[in-house]
């Protein structure tokens, strides 16, 4: 099974080198710059809404001379595989969960910490501020450049079998995590099992019993039809992990200054268009997955606050994310 995964892996990264190469001999061609952007939600997320305005505010600032074409919905890989592909230039663009890219920089790690940020006003002045673009810029030695956030709201378990009310209640239980030594380490605190799946195969992981439950935003957990099978949502709101696109530095370096800034300044505004349609699609997700039969609790978060505290002391040793824990803190 492993041989066959990584063959099928490999013929992936050809032939994304391949499209890659195409698409860019395209260009010279036309005089149009494409840049192709690969992601793994679906079309009716408002992540993806987002994205889509992005690249239309690309096209009319270019005046059709630089187009990004978005492949939803894992069509050209996971999100650790279309960051593999970005680091070798087959791939443009990118939209993956903070916790997904902590695996290539280590200082996003911070953003996966529980109750990081006091509030909402509090994670927006550090997302838009200087923080948030000393944490894009840095991942360019990783051959990613970050190019904006999207808001992702705050991730809260949902379950088959019993609501989450208590850490306690996550004793025995395997939760379902991203691939994310932070998101891992924090259900561990809780007293959960942590299990890294894929979320293209969670619905079925959840339908088989492979894991007892799950943890994310209201949209990802309501689009997904996750209700179907879980029928219990603990809005604990213990993490609030954003999204963010990055592009490949190759891609980038092959821009011009002023693709470039049309680049940033159409995502810069995308960004403010995905707030209102994320706060949209929340409240119609929570309505919707209360319609189908879910129930929906509000634990003390307290509780769960107390249970992860030990997790900031423990990068005490790492200075680089232990001051921007501090830096984080101190922004008002």
């Amino acid at each position: 099974m492993k041989i066959v995964k990584s063959t099928c892996w490999l013929i992936l990264v050809l032939l994304g080198f391949l499209v890659g190469l195409s698409a860019f001999g395209c260009a010279r061609e036309s005089r149009v710059t494409v840049i192709k952007l690969g992601h793994g939600l679906d079309v009716t997320h408002s992540v993806h809404k987002a994205m889509v305005y992005m690249a239309e505010r690309v096209a009319e600032k270019s005046g059709g001379k630089m187009r990004i074409d978005i492949y939803p919905s894992e069509q050209l890989g996971s999100e650790r595989e279309c960051l593999e592909l970005l680091q070798i230039g087959s791939l443009g663009m990118t939209k993956v969960s903070t916790s997904v890219i902590e695996q290539f920089d280590p200082a996003f790690k911070v953003l996966g910490l529980p109750y990081l940020f006091r509030d909402e006003e509090h994670k927006f002045k550090v997302l838009e501020g200087e923080i948030g673009q000393r944490l894009l810029l840095g991942s360019e030695e990783y051959r990613l450049r970050g190019v904006t956030f999207y808001d992702a709201g705050s991730r809260s378990f949902y379950t088959k079998e019993k609501p989450v009310l208590t850490p306690d209640d996550l004793t025995g239980m395997k939760i379902r995590v991203q691939e994310s030594a932070t998101a891992m380490e924090m259900v561990r605190a809780l007293g959960g099992s942590p299990t890294p799946i894929a979320w293209g195969e969670l619905y079925t992981a959840l339908q088989q019993g492979v894991v007892d439950g799950a943890e994310n935003n209201p949209p990802s957990f309501y689009l997904s039809r996750h209700y179907e099978v879980c029928k219990h949502y603990a809005l604990d709101g213990h993490t609030s992990v954003p999204d963010v696109v990055l592009i490949s530095t190759v891609v980038w370096n092959s821009l011009s200054p002023g693709n470039q800034a049309l680049l940033m300044e159409a995502a810069a505004e995308s960004f403010e268009y995905q707030k209102i349609k994320w706060k949209e699609s929340t409240e119609e997700a929570l309505a919707g997955a209360v319609e189908a039969g879910v129930e929906v609790f509000y634990p003390d978060k307290s509780l769960f606050r107390e249970k992860v505290a030990g997790m900031y002391e423990a990068f005490r040793d790492n200075q680089e994310i232990y001051q921007l824990i501090q830096d984080i803190k101190a922004v008002e």
